[in-house]
């Protein structure tokens, strides 16, 4: 008994979903090298990708036992174009699927139907959400995991120059790694200098790194990161104006509150999740003072109105002007 139930559900069925085309596709390859193995890649797997294949297809595909390889493994990309209602054959089969079969499917951006995660979990699968890494040491870890994995050596200064000129922009660093493997080939110590050439445009840089940059005072950086922000991250001046309002406003509404822990800021501010950012609002508020509070509002109202009109300068001008100024400030 114990072996047929074995046999009943030692298929997987994955489903990855994210915004992010090439992290998914470097998500969904990275499954498909370990399912696939050592065995002969041209008789274990099987993909549907584009716009032709249909549900029974992929019926078909899944019910096909293996051809001289332990199992198959059936990869369907684009998933997300069927409708909940148009996947029901398949819903059905996975109520008892085939012992021999792995499923891999790519469902891409938006809610995978409920019916197609419940089938998959009860056969011991699940979802795999991919999203780009997050901040500080996750980040970092995310780079370090990928750089080991590549065949071409990277010296320290050259991951560090990919870190700083990618930011927020990570899902290009797979197209680049690639890029170098075959400049240079394989197992080759490389540095900044033969890094250098290859990567193009800057990417764009989280808002907090103009926040951080306007809190220590630095002109300098602040002007780089928004200029960044303006090109290679696509934000308009007045998403960057949101951000700055909500950065000086909460030291606003602390001031006067008498509350000197991050803790009880965040209550007061209404913060979910990380207290972090309650911190920064109140140490910023002990070093700026309400003086200073009041003038940095005052700039962002001024600024507000010439980015409506007021002003006859470029907009993006007129965000250098007010960042300047801003992280004068903190001088």
């Amino acid at each position: 008994m114990n072996d047929v139930s074995f046999l009943e559900f030692s298929v997987t069925v994955q489903v990855f979903s994210g915004p992010e085309p090439s992290l998914l596709a470097d998500a969904v390859r990275d499954r498909i090298d370990e399912l696939v193995g050592e065995q002969d890649r041209s008789l274990a797997l099987e993909e549907l990708t584009g716009e032709e294949f249909t549900i029974d297809q992929v019926v078909d595909a899944v019910q096909t036992p293996p051809l001289l390889s332990n199992r198959r493994i059936v990869v369907v990309r684009g998933f997300n174009r069927f409708k909940s209602d148009e996947l029901k054959p398949l819903v059905d089969l996975l109520r008892d699927p085939p012992s021999t079969t792995d499923l891999v499917i790519e469902w891409g951006s938006g809610a995978v139907p409920k019916k197609l995660l419940e089938v998959a979990k009860a056969v011991g699968g699940e979802q795999i959400k991919v999203a780009a890494p997050g901040t500080g040491q996750a980040r970092n870890t995310w780079f370090e995991e990928r750089f080991n994995a590549s065949s071409v050596n990277l010296d320290p200064t050259a991951r560090q120059l990919l870190r700083e000129h990618l930011g927020e922009d990570v899902a290009r660093l797979t197209g680049l790694m690639l890029t170098l493997e075959g400049v240079y080939g394989f197992d080759v110590a490389l540095g900044e200098a033969e890094v250098m050439p290859f990567l193009g445009d800057e990417g764009g840089v989280p808002p907090w790194d103009l926040t951080d940059a306007l809190d220590r005072g630095d002109i300098t950086a602040a002007l780089e990161v928004l200029q960044r922000m303006l090109r290679a991250g696509g934000r308009h001046p007045l998403q960057i104006m949101a951000t700055l309002h909500t950065h000086y406003e909460r030291m606003l509404r602390l001031d006067g509150a008498g509350i000197s822990n991050e803790k009880d800021a965040a209550a007061h501010l209404g913060i979910k999740g990380s207290s972090f950012p309650a911190k920064k609002a109140v140490v910023q508020l002990r070093r700026l003072g309400p003086k200073k509070i009041g003038r940095a509002i005052e700039l962002l109202s001024e600024t507000d109105l010439d980015l409506r009109g007021k002003s006859a300068l470029d907009g993006d001008i007129v965000m250098e002007i007010l960042v300047a100024r801003l992280a004068h400030l903190s001088r």
